[in-house]
Protein backbone atom coordinates (compact mmCIF):
# COMPACT_ATOMS: atom_id res chain seq x y z
CA UNK A 1 0.00 0.00 0.00
CA UNK A 2 0.71 3.63 -0.94
CA UNK A 3 4.74 3.50 -1.31
CA UNK A 4 7.63 1.02 -1.59
CA UNK A 5 8.89 -1.15 0.70
CA UNK A 6 12.57 -1.09 -0.17
CA UNK A 7 15.11 1.53 0.68
CA UNK A 8 16.68 3.66 -1.86
CA UNK A 9 20.09 1.51 -0.96
CA UNK A 10 18.62 -1.45 -1.45
CA UNK A 11 17.09 -0.75 -4.87
CA UNK A 12 20.44 0.60 -5.66
CA UNK A 13 22.30 -2.75 -4.60
CA UNK A 14 19.38 -4.66 -6.63
CA UNK A 15 20.55 -2.60 -9.54
CA UNK A 16 23.62 -3.30 -9.50
CA UNK A 17 22.67 -7.19 -9.09
CA UNK A 18 20.79 -7.09 -11.83
CA UNK A 19 23.98 -5.82 -14.11
CA UNK A 20 26.08 -8.30 -13.24
CA UNK A 21 23.30 -11.55 -14.10
CA UNK A 22 24.12 -13.04 -17.40
CA UNK A 23 20.72 -12.42 -19.16
CA UNK A 24 20.51 -7.94 -20.43
CA UNK A 25 18.80 -6.15 -18.09
CA UNK A 26 15.86 -4.77 -19.76
CA UNK A 27 14.14 -1.55 -18.02
CA UNK A 28 10.89 -0.14 -19.82
CA UNK A 29 10.14 3.77 -19.64
CA UNK A 30 7.64 4.75 -16.99
CA UNK A 31 6.23 8.13 -17.93
CA UNK A 32 3.71 8.02 -14.53
CA UNK A 33 3.89 6.23 -10.96
CA UNK A 34 0.78 3.90 -13.14
CA UNK A 35 3.21 3.02 -15.67
CA UNK A 36 5.94 1.64 -13.06
CA UNK A 37 3.55 -0.16 -11.12
CA UNK A 38 2.51 -1.77 -14.20
CA UNK A 39 5.83 -3.05 -14.87
CA UNK A 40 6.31 -4.27 -11.57
CA UNK A 41 2.50 -6.04 -11.98
CA UNK A 42 4.10 -7.68 -15.13
CA UNK A 43 7.62 -8.97 -14.13
CA UNK A 44 9.47 -6.02 -15.12
CA UNK A 45 12.63 -6.32 -13.28
CA UNK A 46 13.81 -2.20 -13.55
CA UNK A 47 12.17 1.20 -14.65
CA UNK A 48 13.52 3.66 -16.48
CA UNK A 49 12.72 7.27 -16.57
CA UNK A 50 13.78 9.16 -20.09
CA UNK A 51 14.30 12.76 -20.69
CA UNK A 52 12.39 12.47 -23.61
CA UNK A 53 9.40 11.36 -22.28
CA UNK A 54 9.24 13.80 -19.34
CA UNK A 55 9.28 16.43 -21.83
CA UNK A 56 6.88 15.00 -24.17
CA UNK A 57 4.01 14.42 -21.50
CA UNK A 58 5.08 17.98 -20.77
CA UNK A 59 4.13 18.70 -23.95
CA UNK A 60 7.47 20.05 -24.63
CA UNK A 61 10.38 18.57 -27.10
CA UNK A 62 13.17 17.24 -26.32
CA UNK A 63 15.87 20.24 -26.89
CA UNK A 64 17.11 21.11 -23.05
CA UNK A 65 13.42 22.69 -22.06
CA UNK A 66 12.52 20.44 -18.76
CA UNK A 67 15.06 21.39 -15.80
CA UNK A 68 16.49 19.34 -12.65
CA UNK A 69 13.49 19.63 -10.31
CA UNK A 70 10.48 18.74 -13.11
CA UNK A 71 12.58 15.48 -13.98
CA UNK A 72 13.94 14.88 -10.45
CA UNK A 73 9.72 15.50 -9.45
CA UNK A 74 8.68 12.56 -11.98
CA UNK A 75 11.49 10.72 -10.92
CA UNK A 76 10.54 11.05 -7.00
CA UNK A 77 6.70 9.97 -8.08
CA UNK A 78 7.30 6.89 -9.92
CA UNK A 79 10.97 5.77 -8.12
CA UNK A 80 8.66 5.77 -4.46
CA UNK A 81 5.83 3.41 -5.77
CA UNK A 82 7.68 0.63 -6.64
CA UNK A 83 9.87 -2.17 -5.22
CA UNK A 84 11.70 -2.20 -8.64
CA UNK A 85 15.15 0.16 -9.14
CA UNK A 86 14.46 3.71 -11.26
CA UNK A 87 16.91 4.50 -13.50
CA UNK A 88 16.81 8.09 -14.78
CA UNK A 89 18.09 10.49 -17.74
CA UNK A 90 20.11 13.56 -16.13
CA UNK A 91 20.38 14.70 -20.06
CA UNK A 92 23.87 16.57 -19.53
CA UNK A 93 23.39 17.26 -15.64
CA UNK A 94 21.81 20.61 -16.40
CA UNK A 95 24.38 22.51 -16.53
CA UNK A 96 28.43 23.23 -15.75
CA UNK A 97 29.84 20.11 -13.64
CA UNK A 98 28.75 21.61 -10.23
CA UNK A 99 25.29 21.62 -11.50
CA UNK A 100 26.06 18.16 -12.35
CA UNK A 101 27.35 16.97 -9.17
CA UNK A 102 23.74 19.42 -7.37
CA UNK A 103 21.82 16.64 -10.10
CA UNK A 104 23.07 13.57 -9.00
CA UNK A 105 22.40 14.59 -5.06
CA UNK A 106 18.87 16.01 -5.78
CA UNK A 107 18.53 12.25 -7.76
CA UNK A 108 19.57 10.78 -4.36
CA UNK A 109 17.29 12.66 -2.46
CA UNK A 110 14.04 11.20 -5.12
CA UNK A 111 15.38 7.83 -4.12
CA UNK A 112 16.34 6.72 -7.31
CA UNK A 113 18.83 3.95 -8.16
CA UNK A 114 20.93 5.50 -10.68
CA UNK A 115 21.35 8.26 -13.69
CA UNK A 116 23.00 8.84 -16.35
CA UNK A 117 24.62 12.25 -17.75
CA UNK A 118 25.89 12.94 -21.19
CA UNK A 119 28.33 14.66 -23.18
CA UNK A 120 26.10 17.02 -25.44
CA UNK A 121 26.17 20.51 -25.68
CA UNK A 122 23.64 22.60 -23.88
CA UNK A 123 21.16 22.84 -24.74
CA UNK A 124 20.19 19.31 -25.35
CA UNK A 125 18.56 18.00 -27.86
CA UNK A 126 17.46 13.61 -28.86
CA UNK A 127 20.31 12.06 -29.37
CA UNK A 128 18.74 10.32 -32.32
CA UNK A 129 18.22 13.27 -33.98
CA UNK A 130 20.17 15.38 -36.70
CA UNK A 131 22.33 18.32 -35.00
CA UNK A 132 23.43 16.62 -32.30
CA UNK A 133 26.73 18.75 -30.95
CA UNK A 134 28.97 17.31 -27.92
CA UNK A 135 31.41 19.49 -25.54
CA UNK A 136 34.70 18.61 -25.75
CA UNK A 137 36.20 15.57 -24.04
CA UNK A 138 37.85 17.60 -20.86
CA UNK A 139 34.41 19.20 -20.09
CA UNK A 140 32.87 15.50 -20.79
CA UNK A 141 34.94 13.91 -18.01
CA UNK A 142 34.99 17.25 -15.96
CA UNK A 143 30.74 16.47 -16.13
CA UNK A 144 31.31 12.17 -14.67
CA UNK A 145 34.15 12.80 -12.12
CA UNK A 146 31.69 16.26 -10.63
CA UNK A 147 29.02 13.39 -10.57
CA UNK A 148 30.65 10.54 -9.18
CA UNK A 149 32.37 12.95 -6.53
CA UNK A 150 29.17 14.61 -5.56
CA UNK A 151 27.85 10.66 -5.07
CA UNK A 152 26.58 9.88 -1.27
CA UNK A 153 25.65 6.32 -1.45
CA UNK A 154 28.10 4.19 -2.89
CA UNK A 155 25.29 2.38 -4.52
CA UNK A 156 24.25 4.95 -6.58
CA UNK A 157 25.01 4.03 -10.18
CA UNK A 158 26.49 6.32 -12.01
CA UNK A 159 26.34 6.26 -16.03
CA UNK A 160 28.15 7.98 -18.85
CA UNK A 161 26.29 8.80 -21.86
CA UNK A 162 28.25 9.19 -24.92
CA UNK A 163 25.95 10.58 -27.85
CA UNK A 164 29.88 11.36 -29.95
CA UNK A 165 29.18 8.99 -32.72
CA UNK A 166 27.38 10.94 -34.66
CA UNK A 167 29.03 13.97 -34.90
CA UNK A 168 32.83 12.95 -33.96
CA UNK A 169 32.94 8.75 -35.27
CA UNK A 170 32.76 5.89 -33.72
CA UNK A 171 36.66 5.59 -32.38
CA UNK A 172 35.76 9.01 -31.09
CA UNK A 173 32.70 7.72 -29.05
CA UNK A 174 35.08 4.63 -28.11
CA UNK A 175 37.77 7.00 -26.67
CA UNK A 176 35.47 9.04 -24.72
CA UNK A 177 33.59 6.13 -22.61
CA UNK A 178 36.96 4.77 -21.70
CA UNK A 179 37.87 8.30 -20.21
CA UNK A 180 34.61 8.09 -18.19
CA UNK A 181 35.47 5.20 -16.95
CA UNK A 182 38.59 6.44 -15.80
CA UNK A 183 37.13 8.91 -14.43
CA UNK A 184 34.75 6.99 -12.29
CA UNK A 185 31.67 5.87 -14.27
CA UNK A 186 30.13 2.76 -13.58
CA UNK A 187 28.70 1.53 -16.44
CA UNK A 188 28.56 3.21 -20.19
CA UNK A 189 25.91 4.28 -22.58
CA UNK A 190 27.10 4.90 -26.35
CA UNK A 191 23.52 6.22 -27.92
CA UNK A 192 22.75 6.60 -32.04
CA UNK A 193 25.01 3.59 -32.46
CA UNK A 194 24.76 2.25 -36.12
CA UNK A 195 23.66 -1.68 -35.95
CA UNK A 196 25.10 -4.68 -34.38
CA UNK A 197 28.24 -4.67 -35.88
CA UNK A 198 28.84 -0.87 -33.71
CA UNK A 199 27.83 -2.47 -30.60
CA UNK A 200 30.08 -5.25 -31.07
CA UNK A 201 32.89 -3.03 -31.91
CA UNK A 202 31.84 -0.85 -29.13
CA UNK A 203 31.60 -4.15 -26.58
CA UNK A 204 35.68 -5.18 -27.01
CA UNK A 205 36.54 -2.06 -26.27
CA UNK A 206 35.16 -1.15 -23.50
CA UNK A 207 35.36 -3.55 -20.57
CA UNK A 208 32.54 -1.39 -18.44
CA UNK A 209 28.93 -3.09 -18.28
CA UNK A 210 27.74 -1.48 -21.72
CA UNK A 211 24.06 -0.20 -22.00
CA UNK A 212 22.12 0.38 -25.03
CA UNK A 213 19.01 2.75 -25.94
CA UNK A 214 16.36 0.45 -27.82
CA UNK A 215 14.60 3.44 -29.47
CA UNK A 216 12.55 2.25 -31.93
CA UNK A 217 12.39 5.50 -34.30
CA UNK A 218 16.20 6.01 -33.74
CA UNK A 219 19.05 5.90 -35.87
CA UNK A 220 18.15 2.55 -37.53
CA UNK A 221 16.49 -0.66 -36.30
CA UNK A 222 16.57 -1.69 -33.25
CA UNK A 223 18.52 -4.47 -31.64
CA UNK A 224 16.16 -7.27 -29.82
CA UNK A 225 17.13 -8.93 -26.29
CA UNK A 226 18.17 -11.82 -28.06
CA UNK A 227 21.01 -9.30 -30.14
CA UNK A 228 21.86 -7.91 -27.20
CA UNK A 229 22.83 -10.76 -25.03
CA UNK A 230 24.92 -12.24 -28.30
CA UNK A 231 26.59 -8.77 -28.10
CA UNK A 232 27.11 -8.52 -24.34
CA UNK A 233 25.04 -6.24 -23.79
CA UNK A 234 24.57 -5.62 -20.09
CA UNK A 235 21.13 -3.53 -19.56
CA UNK A 236 18.77 -2.01 -22.70
CA UNK A 237 16.35 0.84 -22.19
CA UNK A 238 12.92 1.21 -23.82
CA UNK A 239 12.86 5.19 -24.02
CA UNK A 240 9.46 6.13 -24.95
CA UNK A 241 7.84 2.47 -26.17
CA UNK A 242 5.19 2.66 -23.45
CA UNK A 243 4.26 6.14 -23.89
CA UNK A 244 3.56 6.01 -27.50
CA UNK A 245 1.55 2.90 -27.08
CA UNK A 246 -0.54 4.73 -24.97
CA UNK A 247 -0.70 7.88 -26.90
CA UNK A 248 -2.02 5.92 -29.61
CA UNK A 249 -4.46 4.00 -27.53
CA UNK A 250 -5.47 7.29 -26.46
CA UNK A 251 -5.90 8.92 -30.02
CA UNK A 252 -7.70 5.90 -31.30
CA UNK A 253 -10.18 6.14 -28.26
CA UNK A 254 -10.78 9.84 -28.50
CA UNK A 255 -11.12 9.99 -32.28
CA UNK A 256 -14.02 6.71 -31.75
CA UNK A 257 -15.28 8.85 -29.10
CA UNK A 258 -15.63 12.47 -31.16
CA UNK A 259 -17.05 10.75 -34.32
CA UNK A 260 -19.37 8.04 -32.66
CA UNK A 261 -20.08 9.98 -29.84
CA UNK A 262 -19.90 7.25 -27.61
CA UNK A 263 -17.12 5.08 -26.22
CA UNK A 264 -18.94 1.68 -26.31
CA UNK A 265 -16.47 0.63 -29.16
CA UNK A 266 -13.03 0.93 -27.44
CA UNK A 267 -14.55 -0.21 -24.16
CA UNK A 268 -13.08 -3.79 -25.13
CA UNK A 269 -9.94 -2.29 -25.68
CA UNK A 270 -9.66 -0.66 -21.97
CA UNK A 271 -8.29 -1.04 -18.71
CA UNK A 272 -11.18 -2.78 -16.59
CA UNK A 273 -11.82 -1.17 -13.38
CA UNK A 274 -11.35 -4.38 -11.40
CA UNK A 275 -7.40 -4.22 -13.31
CA UNK A 276 -6.96 -0.83 -12.24
CA UNK A 277 -8.09 -0.72 -8.78
CA UNK A 278 -5.88 -4.56 -8.38
CA UNK A 279 -2.82 -2.55 -9.67
CA UNK A 280 -2.98 0.52 -7.56
CA UNK A 281 -4.14 -1.84 -4.86
CA UNK A 282 -7.66 -0.67 -3.65
CA UNK A 283 -8.11 -3.81 -1.78
CA UNK A 284 -4.82 -3.15 0.52
CA UNK A 285 -6.14 0.55 1.47
CA UNK A 286 -9.42 -0.71 2.33
CA UNK A 287 -8.27 -3.29 5.05
CA UNK A 288 -5.98 -0.38 6.44
CA UNK A 289 -8.63 1.85 7.13
CA UNK A 290 -10.46 -0.95 8.57
CA UNK A 291 -7.85 -1.89 10.83
CA UNK A 292 -7.41 1.21 11.99
CA UNK A 293 -10.67 3.08 12.29
CA UNK A 294 -12.81 -0.29 12.76
CA UNK A 295 -15.30 0.46 9.87
CA UNK A 296 -14.10 1.30 6.36
CA UNK A 297 -14.31 4.53 4.61
CA UNK A 298 -12.72 3.47 1.16
CA UNK A 299 -15.41 2.16 -1.48
CA UNK A 300 -15.15 0.69 -4.57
Amino acid sequence: MLYSTRTPTQKRRQLRDLLAAPEPLVLPGAFSPLAARLIEQRGGAAVYVSGHMVAADLGLPDVGLTTATEVAQRSQQIARVTDLPTLVDADTGFGEPLNAARTLQTLEDAGVAGCHIEDQVNPKRCGHSDGVEVVDADTAVHRIRAAVSARRDPEFLVIARTDARGPCGLDAAIDRARAYVLAGADVVMADALRGPEEYREFRRAISAPLLANLNEFGAGEPLTVAEAREIGIDAVIYPMTLLRAAMGAAQRCLETVLVDGSQRAVVPEMQTKDDLYELIGYDSYAAFDEDVLGVTSVQR
